[in-house]
């Protein structure tokens, strides 16, 4: 197969052969997928494979595979990952303050997030390079994607998680799958640091975020947003900010499709942290240095201080001309309850797309009329130990159980009540 990519520095700019193996450049920093595309690329090429029986055409990335990743099919491992809702959510928009709001839901994918775009990918490319052993340090829902894809291609898959900061949804899930589990005393940056060594040292194949065929797989969001739209690019796409390599990854894929005149202008990308892991906010709203911070917040997916896509991140966000804004966990919870009763759900990171949102329409950063697409990274059944806590307490959405009595009477009086 002749490869049509390479591997740039977005530090010091120097390229690597496209399938060496290695993460970063020799000057530490991240590497970017540069790829040379060929010249019959077109709206029409995709849109006639919607209709497509093929496997690879059903997956909302692989339909794009010219745009991602153009391995040979041998080498491709898929779960028909993509292909999600987009929602028209009337009551949202409202409480947010727009006229009409669309949520792109990831939490629809096989494993119930985003992340599976990314695995398809990257676990494909470590069939290329024959790897055996794949790795990934996780707050969850990594650790449920890589393990299923891992089993799938027949890899032996290691997760290193915090010990006692993941949810039971998404643990269940790693285990379940076969993954080797390791809880480490330490918190999602330790576990980063620790899984990048020991795939370094004991030649297994990363597959965090850091690894840039990753993101080259979740640039299928964006090109799916662009699809559903029938190819008019939204004013704005506002998602959740964690290690950050979503948003790199679709505001990657709208620079791509604009130089490929698939689109005539970029959206604007917003990038929602929560207040209690919010690296990115503070640079942006600084002078552009990453400080990582010690992260807290109960979105679980988000809970990271020292993301490693933040170069990437921040670059692409400037060049959009986007924002990066910051929510509370109360915040966050309060947006949660209105996307869940709106009969879409997702989990605690989602819904500070929606909380940020708001915020951003309050502050006249976002016009009411103008078109956006919000994110929704994972499924509502991911966390449900936060569900349930938030609709047992006073909160002023709260969802409670009503204790009744086992006969007729008293189950009329409660519906009735």
């Amino acid at each position: 197969m002749t490869v049509s990519w390479i591997l740039r520095c977005v530090e010091c700019g120097a390229e690597h052969d496209g399938v060496e193996l290695r993460y970063r450049c020799d000057c530490g920093g991240t590497l970017d997928v540069e790829h040379t595309f060929p010249h019959h690329l077109t709206r029409e090429l995709f849109d006639a494979r919607l209709g497509s029986p093929d496997a690879l055409d059903r997956s909302g990335v692989w339909r794009f595979r010219e745009l991602v990743l153009p391995l040979d099919r041998e080498h491709i491992v898929t779960r028909g990952e993509g292909a999600t809702w987009m929602y028209d959510a009337p009551s949202v928009a409202r409480w947010t303050g727009l006229a009409s709001l669309r949520l792109k839901h990831e939490g629809e994918n096989p494993t119930g997030s985003f992340k599976d775009r990314g695995m398809t990918a990257g676990i494909s490319m470590a069939r290329r390079l024959g790897m055996t052993r794949v790795a990934v340090a996780s707050t969850g829902n990594t650790s449920a994607s890589a393990a299923s894809y891992a089993a799938i291609a027949g890899m032996r898959a290691f997760v290193i998680i915090p010990d006692g900061q993941i949810a039971y949804g998404k643990l269940s899930q790693a285990l379940a799958y076969g993954a080797r589990t390791l809880q480490i005393r330490g918190d999602f940056d330790d576990a980063m640091r620790l899984v990048q060594e020991i795939c370094d040292r004991e030649g297994i194949y990363l597959l965090n975020s850091i690894n840039p065929f990753r993101i080259e797989g979740q640039k299928g969001i964006g090109f799916e947003i662009l699809q559903d739209l029938g190819w008019e690019p939204p004013d704005w796409i506002v998602l959740p900010g964690g290690n950050l390599g979503n948003n790199t990854a679709i505001a990657k894929a709208m620079e791509e499709a604009l130089s490929l005149g698939l689109i005539d202008r970029l959206p604007r990308i917003a990038v929602i942290q929560a207040a209690g892991a919010n690296p990115l906010y503070k640079a942006w709203h600084g002078d552009g240095t990453l400080v990582p911070v010690k992260a807290d917040t109960i979105a679980t997916a988000i809970k990271i201080g020292n993301p490693v896509s933040f170069t990437k991140s921040l670059t692409r966000v400037r060049r959009s001309n986007g924002v990066v804004e910051q929510v509370t966990d109360a915040e966050i919870l309060e947006a949660k309850a209105h996307v869940d009763a709106a009969g879409i759900g997702a989990e605690p990171a989602s819904c500070a797309t929606v909380a940020g949102l708001r915020k951003l329409v309050a502050a006249g950063v976002i016009g009411a009329d103008e078109t956006v697409i919000g994110v929704l990274t994972g499924n509502v059944l991911k966390d449900p130990g936060v569900v349930v806590d938030y609709h047992r307490s006073d909160a002023p959405h709260a969802n409670r159980p009503i204790p009744v009595d086992a006969n007729y009477d008293a189950i009329k009086r409660a519906l009735v009540r």
